[in-house]
């Protein structure tokens, strides 16, 4: 029979807001100053109604800091007949945005941990990197929030995470090197003490490839 058990939350999961949060009018006015700062006419045809659709984006884009990111882990399912390895779920495509020019970065995500007293459902994992993703990130940093948010959350033995990404922020400006990937991992438990774990982590991972 499955299991529910209540576990603790993970920190940061939610962001504390700094400042008072500006209404839906005053987003939509920011946007058009935004639109003449580049130089062109927020009152023309085919302009007039950005604003509005830009907004209307930016909850959905920026979702995660009105989610908790240890709530889809609180279900743990304990029924898993003596299994005792770790789960692994690849490619897990994500789309965050940088929090230095505000411009996208995509990629997979591959999760890994061992649990400790049950495990959970597999989309979960999905809707953590999720949560995370959609607030203004960097990958080093996304990469660990997740760790951490699975780490406190299910009290495992340990978390696998490696992220690959392609940043527009340096595909479209800058040094312009399109193709560009960056990867990022981070480790706990048995996988950042045993590199033994590590190594059949990043094998299972060039299995899938």
């Amino acid at each position: 029979m499955d299991e529910v058990v209540k576990l603790k939350p993970a920190a940061a999961a939610v962001p504390a807001p700094s400042a008072r949060r500006p209404t839906r009018e005053e987003a939509e006015a920011a946007v058009r100053v935004l639109i003449a700062w580049a130089g062109d006419d927020p009152d023309r045809e085919g302009l007039i109604d950005t604003p509005r659709r830009v907004a209307k984006a930016y909850e959905e884009l920026f979702a995660g800091y009105r989610e908790d990111a240890a709530k889809p882990l609180k279900r743990v399912f304990h029924d898993v007949s003596g299994y005792k390895d770790f789960v692994l779920v690849r490619d897990i495509s994500f789309v965050s945005h940088c929090e230095h020019h505000m411009a996208p970065f995509f990629g997979k995500a591959h999760v890994g941990y061992y649990p400790r007293r049950g495990v959970v459902g597999l989309s979960k994992l999905a809707r953590i990197v999720d949560t995370f993703a959609r607030r203004l990130q960097t990958q080093e940093a996304l990469t660990a929030q997740i760790v951490e948010a699975i780490e406190k959350t299910l009290e495992t033995r340990g978390v696998a995470v490696m992220l690959e990404a392609e940043h527009a922020c340096m595909a479209m400006r800058g040094v312009r090197k399109e193709g560009a990937s960056t990867v990022t991992t981070q480790f706990s438990g048995v996988f950042r003490d045993d590199p033994n774990e590590q190594t059949r982590f990043f094998s299972l991972l060039r299995g899938a490839r």
